[in-house]
């Protein structure tokens, strides 16, 4: 299967024809036979993370298609869209520096106006929510949990 290969996720849209496209290409790494393991923050996905290990089957053109959720990685996912309208101008860089000092990563696609970040087991969780919950009070932007597992469920600040 080479280094890395692109595995596509089908994405069913809700009522408000979300998410905008209907299929999604994820990076991974091959692990073991018909698994590989994601090596990037999904836009769209949800119910994965990076680093999670994912079951591949190929189709007749030799595209590798998500089949089965493998195991967590322990990452949670979670999804900002921030307005332009409000306080960050639609900045992406913004958000991501926002969350930067909890050792939270993504990337921004500015089609969309939306950063997908990737929140390590180790990160201070309760901060991230708190500073997600702040931005979304205060107009800078909307977010979804995309993945996200027990101890950020139990981290949930009062």
């Amino acid at each position: 299967m080479g280094d890395r290969v692109k595995v596509y996720f089908d994405l069913p849209r809700d009522d408000t024809d979300w998410p905008p496209v209907e299929v999604e290409s994820v990076w991974a790494e091959p692990v073991d036979g018909d698994v590989v393991r994601l090596d990037n923050v999904p836009w769209f996905v949800r119910g994965v993370a990076n680093g999670d290990l994912i079951r591949v089957e190929p189709d007749g053109d030799g595209l590798l298609w998500a089949a089965e959720h493998v195991k967590w990685s322990g990452n949670c996912t979670i999804r900002v869209v921030s307005f332009r309208t409000g306080p960050l101008h639609g900045s992406l860089q913004r958000v991501l520096d926002a969350f930067q000092p909890f050792g939270v990563t993504g990337e921004g696609v500015q089609q969309f106006g939306l950063v997908a970040l990737e929140v390590p087991p180790g990160a201070d969780l309760v901060s991230v929510q708190r500073v997600l919950r702040a931005g979304a009070r205060d107009g800078w932007w909307e977010y979804e949990e995309g993945c996200v597992g027990d101890d950020w469920i139990a981290a949930s600040p009062v």
